[in-house]
């Protein structure tokens, strides 16, 4: 008790005070720690909201676009030049593929109002099979539509299996600087063995058939499998050089070159019947076709199509440079 009568607090008392003092600490602490965590996943749930709302935003624009030139707009105006574009290696599952162009041009001949066709070709050249697709395809569609005249227009370069297409038109137009040609064929590939030796690497693989791992690119060359490629290329070159005959007949000049791989300027190939004459789509539309206004029936495959396309293209190239594969390039 003090002096005046007052009782004194005990140091227990103290204590007991002084722990309450620090648990209301304690539990303020807490709340405040607890309500910013709680902001916190507000907020985050809120930013996961908004970000799905932006990308779904996104999505629904790019699902609905259409640049211009995606839909057939040859209904819509007079009397035109029908325009479809050959452009890249031409490859099953790119921008060139047969069934993309094909498509194109089946859309272009069957149009009422198209008074010619135009394929402008800018390719270094591809498959084989893809080119001769679209060249059948040419030569059957000139068939059904003879009124409807079909010509090749060449802009940078138009050789190998984008020369194979060119040849199954009426006519073939290109600058005097475009590079045409290129008939032959070609299988790329390399060898691994020297460094594998360097290395210390054993290659080990099993097959069943004897020539079930020829061209290995690990093993060494079995000059058995080499002349039998070689056999399956000189076919390819022939079958090359018989289209390119029957498209360009008497045009042709006697030159040995012409199937020997060269290429040539636009120029030159007027001089070597490569080429009809000089001139760009413009040129052809309006002097030779009649029809000045050009309409773009070329096919496109929507944006999605076209990423995986991509991605399948890129895949594939890989796989043929590690394998091995026959091209008009």
């Amino acid at each position: 008790m003090n002096d005046d009568g007052s009782i004194k607090p005990s140091d227990d008392d103290r204590q007991t005070a002084k722990g309450d003092e620090g648990q209301w600490e304690r539990d303020l602490l807490n709340r405040l720690a607890f309500a910013a965590l709680n902001e916190q996943r507000r907020t985050r749930r809120w930013g996961i909201f908004f970000k799905t709302l932006a990308f779904l935003y996104v999505f629904a624009l790019l699902f609905a676009y259409r640049p211009e030139g995606w839909q057939n707009v040859g209904a819509k105006v007079g009397k035109h030049t029908a325009l479809v574009e050959i452009s890249g290696i031409i490859a099953a599952e790119g921008d060139a593929s047969a069934d993309t162009v094909i498509t194109g041009l089946r859309a272009a001949f069957e149009d009422s109002k198209t008074a010619g066709v135009i394929v402008r070709i800018n390719s270094p050249g591809g498959s084989p099979v893809q080119a001769g697709y679209i060249n059948d395809e040419m030569r059957r569609l000139r068939a059904q539509y003879p009124d409807t005249p079909l010509y090749a227009v060449v802009s940078d370069i138009c050789a190998s299996g984008g020369y194979y297409i060119a040849v199954g038109a009426d006519e073939i137009y290109a600058d005097k600087a475009s590079i045409i040609g290129s008939i032959g064929v070609r299988m790329d590939s390399f060898g691994f063995v020297d460094a594998m030796q360097k290395l210390g690497i054993e290659r080990r693989l099993l097959t069943a058939g004897e020539h079930k791992g020829f061209l290995d690119p690990f093993l060494p060359s079995n000059p058995d499998d080499v002349a039998h490629v070689k056999t399956l290329l000189d076919g390819i070159h022939e079958q090359f050089i018989a289209t390119v005959r029957q498209g360009r007949g008497d045009r042709l000049k006697p030159d040995e070159r012409l199937f020997s791989g060269l290429v040539w300027t636009g120029e030159q190939g007027v001089e070597l019947g490569l080429v009809d004459g000089l001139g760009s789509a413009s040129y052809v539309a309006r002097e030779l076709i009649g029809e000045e206004e050009i309409v773009d029936f070329t096919s496109q495959p929507d944006f999605f199509e076209k990423f995986a396309g991509g991605m399948g293209t890129a895949m594939a190239s890989a796989l043929v440079k590690m394998t091995g594969g026959f091209s008009l390039r």
